[in-house]
């Protein structure tokens, strides 16, 4: 389409937005877009905001294809009305609503909930910034039908969101997901919408619902005697100016740890992250400020949690005395490790119980739940599906724990989305148990290594923009589809999976068996020296990933730093072998 179509029907558009229901700030907004940004008035209203299956996310700002106010009750209109048709026979429709401490959160909140109630809904809105998993767990205490929480995430300060959950506090999973699009999509006008009414449906809810929340995070406890004997070590902990704010050191002091430091700068809730580059507990500098304060006070353990408190990043000590960064898959790996261990121990292994990990997350967890002898799930990438599989073995099968490879993780049940509130309560016990045994956190991994075997993983993004990036990556797929290597790096290729053709090929037998899993477009090779490659088209960006993860055996833990290095090696030849 050539620019002066586009700019036609930007034009178009933005004229709606002057002549319609619209307040006058925005269409003070759009009018100078209209007369001196040309470029930003594209960027606002070349296309809709789209609502996906986790809901709405993009840069605030005035148009049809940024987050406002107008936006998010066009969403909202449509998940009422979805949610309407779902349960049509109930007499009265709870949901939930909570926001993160990004700029615009609590005002998108109150549009939301205010929605909500002039539908006709009982709506619990939460009285200041609250964690995602709050929210999730808040869906089930409550007895709610549906529930929203805004937040990015880690995106940068620019950016806001929507997540959309469903009664079993989970994000929406098929067939609600793709039906609540449909249903926003029938949403043409901000006329559709209904901004106000029944107010008195609105519950401010908050310390009541912290209370009990952090209460049942308490029970998952299984170390309280070792943390009584170890309850001064020291931790650091920083919200990076979001919402773990309040309940994280909550939840370590409910647990019995008394010597908990903040880093006071990032105490304060502020959308524009101004000590960070990125709010995102992945990024080292992230931490900064953590580790130094971790150095002056001599510190055992850092933790740092994302803007909406459902991520965890940590930093511990390493045998030079020197502050390190654990990634996503060795905290999770420790995570799981202590449950299982303490599950054992404590004699709750009856049988019936499982953990669960994402398909790109390492193969260290399967590894050690089959040596417990406990049942190990894998899932598609996202942690609704972890969600879906709670649900699915409700009453059945008892989780344990589990999470994925991004800084996310979860145990028990009573919330359905990763969870750093009881990320970070756990981790701090898995540590006081481990000093307990007279090892540090470092040590512990270091242990885990050598029993199960050196786990490591890489991710690299390759990046291709725009339309030709877009089919570039396509045709990617379908050559790797159609044309699988037969080596990777010197190892033969021993079995494919192909999550779109549902699919698992044994190469020596060419048997096949079904993958029970939804479709995705999504590829992995195991090959026969224990790595795995993992080829994943992004969904939300021009990238095409690729993850890697390569085992060897650690005969001491003396030899640790040398056989990393050599698996590193090894990663870097797997990159050379598929031209990365």
């Amino acid at each position: 389409m050539e620019n002066n179509e586009i700019l036609k029907q930007v034009k178009e558009k933005a004229n709606k937005w002057l002549n319609g229901n619209f307040d006058a700030e925005t269409k003070k907004s759009v009018k100078h877009l209209m007369e001196s940004d040309e470029n930003e008035l594209i960027e606002s209203f070349y296309k809709d905001l789209e609502f996906g299956t986790g809901g709405l996310r993009g840069i605030m700002g005035v148009g049809t294809n940024k987050m406002n106010v107008y936006t998010v009750g066009m969403a909202t209109q449509g998940f009422c009305n979805y949610i309407k048709k779902g349960f049509s026979n109930e007499k009265e429709i709870r949901v939930a609503v909570a926001c993160d401490s990004r700029n615009n959160s609590q005002l998108f909140a109150e549009t939301t909930a205010k929605i909500f109630a002039a539908n006709g809904f009982k709506v619990f809105l939460f009285d200041a910034l609250r964690p995602t998993p709050e929210l999730s767990f808040a869906i089930r205490h409550l007895n709610c039908h549906a529930g929203v929480v805004i937040t990015a995430s880690h995106n940068p300060k620019e950016y806001n969101g929507y997540k959309a959950y469903w009664n079993d506090g989970g994000q929406l999973i098929a067939p609600h997901d793709e039906n609540v699009i449909k249903e926003v999509e029938k949403i043409l006008s901000v006329d559709d919408v209904k901004f106000t009414g029944n107010e008195q449906n609105i519950s401010i809810v908050g310390a009541e619902i912290d209370e009990i929340y952090t209460n049942k995070i308490l029970e998952l406890s299984l170390s309280p005697d070792a943390i009584k004997r170890n309850n001064d070590i020291k931790i650091v902990y920083t919200p990076i100016h979001g919402t773990g704010v309040k309940l994280v050191p909550m939840t370590l002091k409910k647990f019995g740890f008394t010597n908990i430091y903040d880093v006071p700068e990032q105490n304060i809730s502020d959308g524009n992250f101004p000590t960070v580059i990125s709010p995102n507990p992945e990024v080292p500098d992230a931490l900064r400020l953590a580790i130094e304060k971790a150095k002056q006070v001599g510190a055992d353990l850092v933790l740092a949690t994302d803007p909406d408190g459902d991520r965890v990043g940590i930093a511990v000590r390493n045998d030079k005395n020197e502050f390190i960064l654990l990634n996503g898959n060795q905290t999770g790996s420790i995570l799981v490790y202590y449950l299982l261990t303490k599950w054992k121990q404590n004699g709750k292994l009856k049988g019936k119980e499982y953990v669960c990990k994402t398909i790109v997350t390492t193969e260290l967890i399967k590894n050690m739940s089959d040596k417990f002898g406990v049942e190990c799930f894998d899932v598609l990438t996202g942690f609704k599906f972890i969600a879906a599989l709670i649900l699915e073995n409700e009453g059945k099968k008892q989780f344990i724990g589990g999470g994925e490879e991004s800084y996310g993780y979860l145990a028990g049940e009573f919330v359905r989305d990763k969870d750093a509130i009881m990320a970070c309560a756990l981790i701090a016990e898995a540590a006081a148990w481990a000093k307990d045994n007279g090892k540090t956190f470092y040590n512990l991994l270091l242990e885990i290594y050598e029993e199960f075997g050196l786990y490591k993983e890489d991710l690299i993004n390759v990046v291709k923009k725009g339309k030709s990036g877009a089919e570039e990556i396509q045709q990617m797929m379908v050559d790797y589809r159609n044309n699988p290597p037969k080596e990777i790096a010197g190892s033969k290729v021993a079995e494919i999976r192909d999550y779109k053709l549902q699919k698992i090929t044994t190469i020596s037998t060419g048997k096949q068996i079904e993958i029970n899993m939804p479709k995705s477009n999504v590829l992995q090779f195991f090959l026969e020296d224990g790595s795995k490659i993992t080829v994943r088209p992004s969904g939300t960006e021009p990238k095409i990933k690729f993850y890697v993860g390569v085992k060897t055996e650690l005969k001491s833990k003396a030899d640790f730093e040398k056989v990393n290095a050599e698996l590193s090696g090894k990663v870097g030849k797997i990159k050379e072998s598929l031209g990365l």
